[in-house]
């Protein structure tokens, strides 16, 4: 089974992150893959923009209308139980 590591590659030395492999003194072949910053800044501005969004609809009070009952009762789907 394939397991992945977090590590940060300093010169030709890997520096673990989070969990560390039980490895010893025992050398085993890696690949390594390198991950462009702009995906963690991507995610970054994402979580952001998504906290945005939530503040807005937080803010225009449309979910003050739905009554809560009546919404589950329309949601809701009744099914026969088994045996009964």
């Amino acid at each position: 089974m394939l397991k992945t590591f977090k590590a940060w590659l300093k010169g030709s030395q890997l520096e673990w992150i989070g969990d560390v492999p039980e490895l010893g003194e025992q050398m085993l072949q890696v690949h390594v893959t390198f991950l462009d910053d702009k995906s963690v800044l991507e995610s970054k501005t994402r979580g952001q923009r998504m906290a945005e969004i939530l503040t807005n609809l937080a803010a225009t009070q449309e979910l003050d209308r739905v009554d809560p009952a009546a919404w589950q009762q329309e949601i809701r789907q009744d099914r026969s139980l088994p045996g009964r």
